[in-house]
């Protein structure tokens, strides 16, 4: 594969999502279908190809470079497009099970969310960076709207207005950094002085904007009080698209801008120890199963870039060795919840009982994928966070057992929340003798002896927890994969001189 087949990943989706405006509602599901699974076909193929090539790059329409549009793949982007489509393409089974698909432009939006992400992925500069995440919110606002509850039209607010907010800081920010340093390029960026000030300010205003679109404590308020307002297979697509592109924004700057800026690293530590921990005991509030998940997805961001903080090629690998488990892991979680919701109309806890014996499969599924957000074996979770507490072992002093100590209780915590979980919906007695339905307790009806799911609502979820599984019985591959894209952020001369080059 060379860099300039890269463009197809950005323009495929939007080619799929103007026909998928324009043909009938069967073609236009074909082509929902097939833009993700392109999509992962193209990221296997980039991994294939940095097994050889470390970065391929390419100007959009042959402009020099400092003036084209770079798009560029190295082995995090290769990762990152792989699992993002193959998780974006369980999301639209789903959506085809429940008929979500059939909504009038669906397949549309989701198409041009999918291109808006894969370009974010692949922009080599921060100005494109912003405008490929505009690109993905302007579907995601349709989205909010013609999914979920009724409760939508004003969460849907909340979202417009936090987004809105946050574009214009993250484009305030960009322009601060083109006053500074003359180019929005992080190729060109990676060569200024990241001791500057001045530069240090520009910066530090794009990853604030960042941060907030990924839900890093204090600002992550917004998050569970939105998404869980969608759908589950638009909240499904949002946690594994949203949240991580702006984390993988913030590891991609971080290391090739910024250089690592180890001078960050204790109130990094301090702010992401404490995403866990809010994101890990915030769901105990909760008595919803999304909104409790939606905690959970708040805990995995400080995961996530408590190995960033750490900075080492140990600390870079492990985050992203965390990221692509969670993705899996927490769309698996969040479509059973969507299988739940369709089948006994509900995804609150008072409306439910003793579903593990009546949904033995299902009890399964979410079992073992809850064992992975706790870190469990047989789970992706386990060695996620072992190689996030061995990274944590090369601190210095104090910060060794702070770090330790704080990966310990915020699982305690997960551990706790989804406990609960599980003893409200999947213990008790059957739903049909259930006191909270049908009674006068809720507005839910009564559930029969022989009301099932249908099981194959279960598969998109038990697809992911598989391929999450399948990690933990040979997590060889990916850890080789997020060690290689670790050096390619601590060394980024290949990305500069692949760039840069005429």
């Amino acid at each position: 594969m060379t860099g300039s087949l890269l463009p197809l990943l950005v323009v495929v989706p939007l080619l799929g999502a103007a026909l998928g405006a324009l043909v009938p509602g069967r073609l236009a599901r074909v082509l929902l279908v097939l833009a993700p699974v392109a999509t992962t076909a193209g990221g296997v193929a980039l991994l294939v190809e940095h097994a050889q090539t470390p970065v391929l790059a390419h100007g959009v329409g042959g402009f020099v470079p400092g003036i084209a549009i770079p798009l560029v793949s190295d082995t995090l982007t290769a990762v990152m497009i792989t699992v993002t489509g193959l998780t974006t393409t369980a999301c639209i089974a789903f959506a085809l099970v429940t008929g979500e698909a059939r909504l009038r432009f669906f397949p549309t939006l989701v198409m041009m969310l999918s291109a808006g992400v894969n370009g974010a992925l692949l922009t080599g500069d921060v100005f494109n960076l912003f405008v490929f995440i505009e690109v993905m919110l302007l579907p995601s606002y349709a989205l909010v709207a013609m999914t979920g509850t009724w409760r939508r039209l004003g969460i849907g607010r909340l979202f417009v207005v936090v987004n809105l907010v946050t574009s214009t800081i993250l484009l305030v920010g960009i322009g601060l950094v083109y006053g500074v340093a003359g180019s929005v390029n992080m190729a060109v960026l990676s060569g200024v002085d990241a001791d500057d000030p001045r530069f240090r300010l520009a910066v530090g205003v794009v990853l604030l904007a960042l941060a907030v679109k990924a839900g890093v404590a204090p600002l992550h308020g917004w998050l569970p009080r939105a998404y869980p307002a969608t759908s589950a297979t638009v909240m499904a697509l949002f946690s594994a698209l949203h949240t991580k592109v702006a984390i993988y924004a913030i590891f991609r700057i971080h290391q090739t801008v910024l250089d690592g800026a180890t001078s960050w690293m204790v109130p990094l530590l301090v702010l992401f120890g404490v995403t866990m921990l809010v994101g890990a005991y915030g769901s105990l509030g909760e008595r919803m199963i999304r909104r409790s998940l939606a905690w959970q997805m708040i805990a995995g961001v400080g995961y996530i870039l408590l190995g960033l903080a750490i900075g080492t090629q140990l600390g870079l690998a492990a985050g992203l060795f965390y990221m692509v488990h969670h993705i899996l892991v927490m769309g698996s979680l969040l479509l059973s919840s969507g299988a739940v919701e369709r089948a006994y109309l509900t995804h609150q806890f008072v409306g439910l009982s003793g579903l593990m014996r009546r949904e033995p499969l299902l009890a399964v599924v979410v079992a073992l994928a809850m064992m992975s957000l706790v870190g469990f074996p047989p789970s992706s979770g386990f060695f996620g966070k072992v190689g996030i507490a061995r990274a944590a072992a090369d601190l210095d002093g104090a910060w060794i057992w702070v770090v330790l100590g704080v990966l310990v209780v915020a699982s305690i915590g997960t551990l706790l929340a989804m406990t609960r979980l599980w003893a409200d919906v999947f213990w008790g007695p059957p739903l049909e003798e259930s006191p909270s339905r049908g009674k006068g307790h809720t507005d839910l009806p009564p559930v029969d002896a022989e009301t099932r799911m249908q099981t194959w609502s279960l598969a998109p979820a038990g697809a992911l927890l598989l391929v999450s599984l399948a990690i933990f019985v040979v997590p060889g591959p990916l850890w080789e994969l997020c060690l290689q894209a670790a050096d390619g952020l601590l060394d980024v001369t290949a990305y500069v001189e692949a760039v840069t080059a005429p």
